[in-house]
């Protein structure tokens, strides 16, 4: 597994509770240009539009030897889930106050692209900062027991 991009971030802002893994539709020209680790899905975000999955503002650098014209690097990506996962995402996210956020994009053993995204409930400000309290104290208590 080799991972193209990953949201930091959300781990932060989020309280992840499931994960699930889906394929992405993608044209021969964004695979290449992901090869060479060309893209981003910071701030990108995931919407259903009439019974599909769709990965918005993901930006995918155009490859340097392609023809096309008309590329657009943050265009709309349909995610490939199966109707079991899609209709416990869809009942999750109708079920109130948890969305479905990107995680992480990578390419599988087989070498398809795959996105990793997690059901997740915001956090609020409190929350955020018993995180920062909880890994600060591990780090401290890494150092003491390093020094002893």
């Amino acid at each position: 597994m080799k991972i193209i991009a990953a949201n930091n971030r959300a781990n932060y802002n989020f309280i992840i509770s499931n994960r699930i893994d889906a394929g992405i539709v993608l044209t021969g020209s964004e695979v290449k240009s992901l090869r060479i680790n060309t893209g981003s899905i910071r701030g990108s975000y995931i919407i259903e539009k009439n019974g599909e999955l769709w990965l918005s503002n993901c930006f995918i650098k155009q490859y340097q030897n392609a023809t096309d014209k008309n590329y657009d690097p943050s265009r709309n990506r349909k995610l490939l889930v199966t109707k079991k996962e899609f209709n416990k995402i869809s009942g999750s996210i109708k079920q109130g106050g948890f969305t479905l956020i990107p995680l992480s994009l990578y390419f599988s053993d087989k070498g398809f692209a795959k996105l990793s995204c997690g059901i997740a409930k915001g956090k609020k400000k409190l929350d955020k900062r018993e995180t920062i309290k909880k890994r600060d104290w591990n780090i401290k208590k890494q150092r003491l027991l390093k020094n002893n």
